[in-house]
């Protein structure tokens, strides 16, 4: 492992990291700038497959389904589909006639890269409005919190944090793993992908969310918190293969550049697109029923 990646890996927790903590319009704002990009790229894996899609018109309306997930989270499924709607209008006046494949690979970029990556913002930042608590920590206050009780933290903090944490563990634990004690292929999308690393990072996964269950008291354990981290771990690995079958179909090994060592934006965050709605509501709806 170069020493780019791993300076890269340690700033991109950091400031994810500072994203959760602070939550609030910090989270909202980190969250549509990763947005930005990674649709930028996703966008630019269909131009190479002759695609034209609305690119600049799925941007914008990402973002507004962003600051809605943030103002009013039971406003986006409904925003959702009237951007989707939009979108068609838009390629339907279009001067060059729209093929099906430019308006799938538009609705797929805003569901893919907008309207699930909302499911993090509703968890950290809709769900605290929801719950009356402050949604920004006010940095004069910032010490006057119990860092080293967790129990004391706002749900919304706790639950995107162990939710970013069964994601991290099933991707080092899958990284090393795979790449020292790997022998078996996975599948030929990822060539590089192993049977024992996607195993050992679902198995990292759903440690790390028994654990938390644990120690947050959660009922049914240690059930609960295995399942919370099998199905993480589950879709981070397919969230990450999805994007490696799209890379593969544009003939391309990264989707991009920006992050030494790592490649693009999208290389990075695949594992929390589909873990985004999972994680969801799996604090907002079984959790509560088994809380009653």
């Amino acid at each position: 492992m170069s020493w780019s990646r791993i300076i890269s890996g340690l700033v991109a927790i950091a400031v994810a990291l500072g994203m959760i903590i602070f939550g609030g319009w910090w989270f909202t704002v980190g969250m549509g700038a990763i947005v930005y990009l990674g649709q930028q790229e996703y966008f630019q894996l269909a131009r190479t497959k002759g695609i034209a899609p609305a690119a600049k018109t799925t941007l914008a309306l990402s973002q507004v389904i962003l600051v809605v997930a943030a103002l009013a989270p039971d406003l986006v499924d409904a925003i959702f589909t009237l951007a989707g709607t939009l979108i068609c209008f838009y390629l339907l006046f279009q001067p060059k006639l729209a093929t099906i494949a430019d308006i799938a690979s538009s609705i797929l970029g805003l569901f893919y890269g907008g309207y699930l990556p909302s499911y993090w913002i509703r968890l950290r930042v809709g769900l605290e409005a929801q719950l009356q608590t402050p949604q920004i920590i006010p940095l004069g206050n910032y010490w006057d919190i119990s860092w080293i009780d967790p129990l004391s933290w706002s749900q919304s903090l706790t639950f995107t944090l162990l939710g970013f944490c069964c994601i991290w563990a099933a991707d080092i634990g899958a990284y090393f793993v795979g790449k020292f004690f790997g022998r078996i292929r996975l599948s030929e999308i990822s060539p590089k992908k192993t049977v024992e690393g996607a195993v050992f990072g679902v198995v990292g996964s759903i440690v790390v969310a028994t654990l938390g269950s644990w120690y947050l008291g959660w009922p049914g354990l240690p059930w609960t918190g295995a399942v919370l981290g099998l199905v993480v771990g589950i879709a981070s690995l397919l969230g990450d293969l999805t994007e490696s079958m799209m890379k593969r179909d544009a003939g391309v090994k990264d989707s991009g550049q920006l992050i030494p060592g790592h490649g693009g934006i999208l290389d990075r965050t695949d594992s929390y697109v589909f873990t985004a709605p999972l994680i969801y509501y799996f604090f907002t709806l079984l959790l509560p029923l088994l809380n009653t």
